[in-house]
């Protein structure tokens, strides 16, 4: 319990009160008197806030949030006591993460809810713990205050930004792929796996046509086929230190891992099981799973993961990845592609693709294309010029060298991770490839 303003002003005024008795001009017995009912006023109104309830708080927060998404909280206090209650109220949230509209000077009604709203946004994945509600109350006459914690913990697991997957669940498969930004021409008739009879349509090729059921109808009967179903794809991803870059508020790791969830999602609606695995810094391993329930499956394993500032061993993910994954698949790899790993990330490849198509994602931070579009005042400028140049040389012969061992390589930057991604594993799945 401490002291107001309020008390301090009364004791400073009690203390410029000795002044005038010092000279006379006040009776002694003044400031005793002043002194008694100072400390009796205050002694009762500690004893009046020592005896109030501490109100009851809820929070209002589900127990699973996206990451970088503004959230609304509520608190919901309610106060037992036969008084109005003042109180500041601070919610105990992880205190790295940005808040607004905290902390709030509330009254609280007597045997009344009060409901107060505050904006939250969860800056980092992984399992997060709500310590409780800091509250401080005030005495009836302002004259103290005490801290309290309501004791109202929660656990809150932050996902992946989930919100564009639940914005594509409302529409087709084919639609969701052109939101996510990818662009690809669909034939008549194209496919590999059939799916219906229907009327000829002008277009359709001679090839498509079923002779035998156009003769017992007489007219002209085509087939329609669809992409083959029931395929696998593996979602390789890197943990290592070229991860850790950043562009804007998240890291590339981030962007990584929303990119993976999008074509995840693409791939589960075309009948395809999907799985993952981590290598690098933090290692995760989840075996391909079919169906609508297994984003989740998929979030749920990778919520916590991120990059550590570690080498990533690209042939050990290579080998781990053959020895858990036997049947062939899409293997679409994520990284930074590097000069300096060339023989690491090649060795890797040239394992993978004995058994799997392989496709190789490399990111391209931001800061490179920007400063090729910077213009050249000074040495500095031209210099700086000359080490992107050579930077983006390295990392074509790298990518020049994975297309030799037979890999797809997609040089993109995290803005063009995820229609890159999903035009890429469209496109093979047209071709019949897999």
């Amino acid at each position: 319990m401490t002291p107001t303003p309020v008390l301090v002003a009364a004791l400073l005024a009690l203390a410029a009160l000795g002044v005038p008795v010092a000279f006379g001009v006040v009776p002694p017995g003044a400031l005793a008197a002043a002194a008694i009912v100072l400390v009796v006023v205050a002694a009762f109104d500690a004893w009046r806030l020592r005896r109030l309830p501490t109100p009851t708080v809820e929070r209002e927060l589900p127990s699973i949030v996206p990451v970088g998404v503004e959230r609304e909280v509520a608190l919901r206090l309610r106060h037992d006591g036969a008084e109005t209650l003042r109180a500041d109220v601070h919610d105990l949230h992880p205190g790295t993460w940005p808040v607004l509209d905290l902390p709030q000077r509330v009254d609280v009604p007597p045997q009344r809810e009060l409901r107060l709203v505050y904006r939250l946004t969860p800056t980092t994945r992984g399992r997060f713990d709500f310590e409780g509600c800091a509250l401080r109350l005030l005495s009836p006459l302002r004259l103290w205050r005490e801290q309290r914690v309501a004791p109202v913990r929660q656990s809150v697991r932050v996902y992946p930004n989930f919100a564009p997957l639940a914005r594509l669940a409302l529409i087709g498969a084919e639609q969701a792929s052109r939101v996510v930004g990818a662009h690809l021409k669909r034939r008549r008739g194209e496919g590999t796996e059939f799916q219906q009879l229907r009327e000829y349509r002008l277009g359709d090729s001679l090839r498509q046509i079923d002779w035998k059921a156009s003769q017992r109808v007489r007219k002209l009967i085509s087939r329609e086929y669809q992409d083959e179903r029931n395929q696998q794809v593996m979602l390789l991803l890197d943990t290592g230190r070229r991860l850790l870059a950043r562009d804007g508020a998240l890291s590339h790791f981030d962007r990584v891992l929303d990119a993976a969830l999008m074509v995840a999602y693409i791939a589960l609606r075309q009948g395809d099981a999907v799985g993952l695995l981590a290598s690098g810094g933090d290692a995760r391993f989840v075996p391909p799973h079919r169906g609508p329930g297994a984003i989740d499956v998929l979030l749920d394993a990778v919520f916590d993961l991120d990059a550590k500032a570690v080498a990533t061993d690209y042939l050990d993910a290579a080998a781990t990845l053959a020895a858990r994954q036997p049947r062939r698949c899409l293997v679409m790899l994520v990284t930074n592609a590097r000069d300096e790993d060339i023989e690491d990330l090649l060795a890797a490849v040239r394992e993978l693709r004995r058994r799997h198509l392989v496709c190789v994602a490399s990111l391209r931070e931001d800061v490179i294309d920007q400063g090729l579009d910077r213009p050249v005042r000074d040495l500095d400028d031209a210099i700086h010029l000359a080490a992107m140049a050579q930077y983006l040389e390295q990392r074509r012969r790298t990518h020049q060298a994975l297309r030799a061992q037979g890999a797809d390589v997609l040089d993109v930057t995290c803005a063009q991770l995820p229609a890159a991604l999903v035009e890429h594993y469209l496109a093979l799945k047209r071709s019949a490839l897999l």
